[in-house]
């Protein structure tokens, strides 16, 4: 397979249709969290959809926040983590490796590693290509009575 356009350090690579996104690419780091560096708008021309691989660090928490107008969905590949979500984050859950996750749009999250020792490693699809863009913070205390 001939190799036609190579972008980011030789880690993207386009092949007319399909492109590949080979291992050790770092994206960003974002709201307590690490990203490596996935499929979106901007590193392989996505139109509907972003995905990734997100790392918490042990202890870590990603700051409470809201996708606004689209969907996420993560598989939790390693470590446990748990979820404060709602208005004012009054509402918890836990998961662990092997377990999915679906967040709707625009709903207040804030979410937490819950170890102290392992990372939390998950694969993160969202229904956006930019897959930065429309991520506000979120104050709980706006929703606190």
């Amino acid at each position: 397979m001939q190799k036609i356009k190579t972008i980011d350090d030789n880690h993207i690579e386009d092949h007319d249709g399909i492109a590949v996104i080979r291992a050790g690419g770092h994206d960003r780091d974002w709201n307590g969290l690490h990203y490596n560096l996935g499929l979106s708008s901007r590193s392989v021309g996505s139109r509907e959809l972003s995905m990734n691989v997100a790392t918490i660090p042990p202890g870590g928490v990603a700051g409470a926040h809201i996708h606004v107008g689209f969907e996420v969905g993560l598989f939790i590949l390693e470590g446990r983590v748990r979820h404060a979500f709602g208005p004012g984050l009054r509402q918890l859950v836990e998961n662990q490796a092997g377990d999915f996750i679906f967040i709707a749009q625009d709903v207040p999250h804030e979410v937490y590693n819950m170890s102290d020792t392992e990372p939390v490693v998950a694969v993160v699809a969202r229904s956006s290509a930019a897959q930065w863009d429309d991520i506000i913070p979120y104050d709980p205390e706006t929703d606190r009575q």
